[in-house]
């Protein structure tokens, strides 16, 4: 009785964590692509990046700042829709995994990332590097939301 009492329990939580990590993704996601078109704060990380520096060379600070942000809110729409299309949902999932991969790059190139070493272990400035840090956590939910979408496809 106790364990089929848990197991519910469980079964609940479960659903009520995927629910807040899906959508919590998406208003992370929204949030900061629509930021890309009010301010410009990808540039400094962008900047130094081996990976995407080179797009500078095609596009403009503002035009690049605007793809990203556009990116990102289409990742996050197509996040949301996952009760209705699923398969779609997916291709949100695909393309956060691929957003996060690389601002996640950026904790290897951005200086100022570090702020000093207490007994030679590194402490994370608050910007960039625990603002960068996040996104750790928040690729693992997308690789968590693609299953989930994969699944349910």
């Amino acid at each position: 009785m106790i364990d089929e009492h848990l197991d519910g329990t469980a079964a609940a939580l479960s659903r009520v964590g995927k629910t807040v990590s899906r959508y919590g993704l998406v208003v992370v996601l929204a949030w900061i692509g629509i930021g890309k078109f009010v301010k410009m704060e990808s540039r400094v990380l962008i900047q130094d990046s081996p990976l995407m520096s080179w797009m500078y060379n095609f596009l403009s600070f503002d035009a690049l700042a605007a793809a990203l942000g556009t990116m990102e809110i289409v990742a996050a729409v197509l996040l949301a829709v996952h009760p209705l299309w699923p398969r779609l949902a997916s291709l949100g999932s695909f393309l956060a995994i691929v957003l996060f991969l690389g601002t996640i790059s950026f904790l290897f190139t951005t200086p100022g990332v570090v702020a000093m070493f207490a007994n030679g272990v590194p402490v994370l400035s608050a910007q960039p590097g625990q603002f960068l840090l996040k996104d750790l956590v928040l690729l693992g939910v997308s690789f968590t939301t693609l299953a989930e979408s994969l699944k349910n496809s």
